[in-house]
């Protein structure tokens, strides 16, 4: 675990943004309220050869996922007008950062993807932008307007820099809407949301708040905020004190699959104590530690509140999750959202698959073939 750790880490260290030597200047394409833009034309616009960043997507999939063919087309990167500058991808030191990607040939669709995690732009290249450029999509996805490790010093008040992820979201749908049809000379006739993990919250917000988008969504295990529970702050303290008591009941308890015990021990060392030292320094200002002892606060609720999911579906959802989730328990979510879809009456929009085995990303079925599913596969299917 250790070693696989350091890998990923090594490779966001070391990776750089991968500019193609074949690409080409073409016809400007003006991407409504952005402050910059430069239009590419690409050989390639996957992650094979095109104009991506491998440290965005470090560690999201299996090896064993199938290798891009070559799509050529048109690239637009830029960045809408904001104030930090935490996305150093391009040499711009500029967040509300974007890449919009346009097929040669074109099947008339737009996937609409925010990133993962608190990771860039290109995060979604190799889950989602290599395959379904294959399939004729037009692709386009944002960085949220934040990213990093300290994303929270964005804006002024508690949730500020999340409900931005929702903003930036809906500002780039609008815009690649546009861009789409200036560039075939007609609208999309599809518009999916899809994401994995914050991407997956952000397609579930998306369908709730703004169906006028989209025509339909799929999500990957997507973060399910909720003020008054579950959320991150519900179930991650109790895993974390089981961990360090060695209490597994404790972390049963919190909702994580016995069977999944294996990857407790990454998982408490990268991601448990980081998630929530972070999301709590965003959300609740009373937040002092240690991790393990920490309890909700009112302030937090409160933040919660303008971000929160409700379930009231506007747009067809398809939501696919792991058993064996050791971030974000199922019971603690995806079950949850579902029953939240139901209560809205609106089960007819939610098709929801439970995959057995399936982790949180794809990136430890390597260290675990026999153990883990891989669920991007899956993902790629539904979308």
């Amino acid at each position: 675990m250790r070693r696989l750790a350091a890998s990923l880490a090594l490779a966001v260290l070391t990776a750089g943004l991968a500019v193609p030597a074949q690409a080409a200047s073409c016809k400007p394409l003006k991407v409504p309220r952005a402050e910059y833009s430069e239009t590419t034309c690409l050989q390639d616009l996957t992650t094979a050869g095109g104009r991506t960043n491998p440290a965005d997507y470090a560690g999201l999939t299996h090896a064993g996922l199938p290798q891009p063919r070559a799509v050529k087309g048109v690239q637009v990167d830029g960045y809408f007008p904001d104030t930090s500058h935490t996305n150093t991808n391009n040499g711009w030191n500029h967040d509300a950062q974007f890449v919009i990607r346009l097929p040669q040939r074109w099947n008339g669709g737009l996937v609409v993807a925010g990133s993962p995690g608190v990771r860039a732009q290109y995060a979604n290249d190799r889950a989602i932008s290599d395959d379904v450029l294959a399939k004729g999509y037009a692709y386009a996805a944002t960085d949220k307007g934040n990213t990093g490790a300290e994303f929270f010093k964005d804006g002024t008040k508690p949730g500020d820099a999340m409900v931005e992820w929702n903003n930036r979201t809906t500002e780039l749908a609008r815009a690649a809407r546009q861009v789409v049809a200036q560039h075939y000379g007609r609208r999309a006739q599809t518009v999916i949301a899809a994401g994995i993990s914050n991407g997956g919250y952000l397609v579930r917000w998306q369908l709730e708040n703004h169906p006028e988008l989209y025509t339909r969504g799929v999500d990957l295990e997507g973060t399910l905020w909720t003020a008054n529970g579950p959320n991150l702050f519900t179930f991650l303290p109790k895993a974390i004190k089981g961990y360090e008591q060695q209490d597994r009941q404790l972390i049963t308890q919190a909702g994580f699959d016995s069977r999944s015990s294996f990857l407790w021990d990454y998982r408490y060392t990268v991601y448990w104590k980081l998630t929530q030292r972070i999301y709590a320094a965003e959300l609740d200002p009373t937040y002092a530690g240690p991790e393990a002892d920490y309890t909700i606060s009112p302030q937090a609720r409160q933040a919660i509140r303008r971000i929160e999911l409700t379930g009231n579906l506007k747009r067809p959802l398809t939501t696919i999750h792991g058993t064996y989730d050791s971030l974000l328990p199922i019971t603690q979510d995806s079950d949850v959202y579902a029953a939240m879809v139901r209560r809205a009456g609106k089960q007819k929009l939610l098709k929801y698959q439970r995959v057995e085995a399936g982790n949180h990303v794809d990136g430890l079925v390597d260290a675990y073939p026999d153990q883990l599913v891989p669920l991007v596969p899956l993902l790629r299917k539904a979308i």
